[in-house]
């Protein structure tokens, strides 16, 4: 296949293996699938630090994440330097060319998990991400009724959204932004619109770390925003025994599609007659001077930060990090 630099040749090894029984798709089908929504899905993660979800058995097996250059790469792998919230740097693949993808693909990976960042830059995030996730009780339907909400959250916030299905029951809002600010203040305008969605339907939405908390509501994770946490991206195939997909949508259609309708081998033929919805998402960055005005609203109200993960390291400002049950019973 053509690259910037002279003709690739990718070699698939066991093409005929299958990686999705119930629907007996192939490592074969796999790679060419990737290659014909390389074009958008290089937009998608095109020159950011990609960490590989590696299914080498199929989505029977037990999956990991590559998260450093495999060995034995071909010289034309590029790759990016990040940080890990340890301090511990990494030399992580950076897909530019559709050679990329048919390579990490005949190495099992089905998800390509970008980092919010450009390989010119990996400290300052060049996209806020919303994870919407539906709790027990709750479904796609509930996600997309609280992502209009945060549709009107963004508008006020002068911050253009750009939905994707998660390739579950979730949906995925994306934000380009300036990469002006850190991690750490990306985070914290992420968690600051959550409020700003809750709060108007504190019943269907909620912000709680803690499972325990959350009841039948959907999640906004705010701690996808971290440094080193990432989602699939748009286009990417998941590792679920129907092998959906993480599809780009409009605002107006969010709430008529079906999920489910997004796999891998209908996918294609959906990109060839309508396009890729998120084609026009570098033409519209943004800034978070308003979000970040109301995070220092919400301190002054005492509405301060809230728990990291539990493998991140104690962040200055962090509150206790003991889940409410365990809290009350030591107090």
């Amino acid at each position: 296949m053509p690259g910037p630099e002279g003709e690739r040749t990718v070699r698939v090894s066991n093409p005929d293996k299958v990686y999705f029984p119930d629907r007996g798709i192939t490592k074969r089908e796999v790679v060419e699938y990737y290659l014909a929504v390389a074009e958008p899905l290089l937009r998608a993660i095109g020159h950011r630090p990609t960490t590989l979800k590696r299914f080498v058995d199929g989505v029977t097996g037990e999956p990991f994440y590559q998260k450093r250059l495999p060995k034995g790469a071909p010289d034309w792998v590029r790759t990016a330097r990040i940080t890990f919230p340890s301090g511990r740097p990494a030399d992580e693949v950076c897909p530019t060319e559709p050679a990329v993808l048919a390579w990490a693909a005949n190495l099992g990976t089905l998800d390509f998990h970008p980092w919010p960042v450009r390989d010119t830059d990996t400290d300052h995030p060049d996209e806020l991400r919303i994870d919407l996730d539906p709790q027990p009780g709750t479904d796609f339907a509930d996600a997309v009724a609280v992502a209009g909400v945060l549709r009107e959250v963004l508008d006020e916030a002068g911050l253009v959204g750009w939905p994707k299905t998660s390739g579950g029951r979730g949906v995925h809002v994306n934000v380009r932004i300036r990469p002006e600010w850190t991690f750490t203040e990306v985070r914290r305008a992420v968690i600051t619109i959550g409020r700003r969605v809750t709060s108007k339907v504190p019943d269907r939405a909620t912000i709680e770390w803690w499972k325990e908390s959350r009841g039948e509501r959907v999640f906004l994770d705010y701690n996808q925003a971290c440094r080193d946490r990432t989602v699939a991206s748009a286009w990417s195939v998941r590792g679920r025994p129907g092998a959906t997909v993480s599809f780009p949508v409009r605002w107006d259609e969010l709430a008529d599609v079906d999920p489910e309708q997004f796999e891998l081998r209908s996918v294609p033929g959906l990109l060839a007659e309508r396009g890729d919805a998120h084609a026009d998402m570098d033409q519209h960055p943004g800034g978070l001077e308003t979000v970040l005005d109301w995070a220092e609203k919400d301190a002054a109200e005492g509405l301060g930060d809230l728990p990291y993960p539990p493998d991140y390291p104690k962040m200055p400002g962090e509150p206790k990090r003991v889940q409410p049950s365990r809290a009350r019973k030591d107090t």
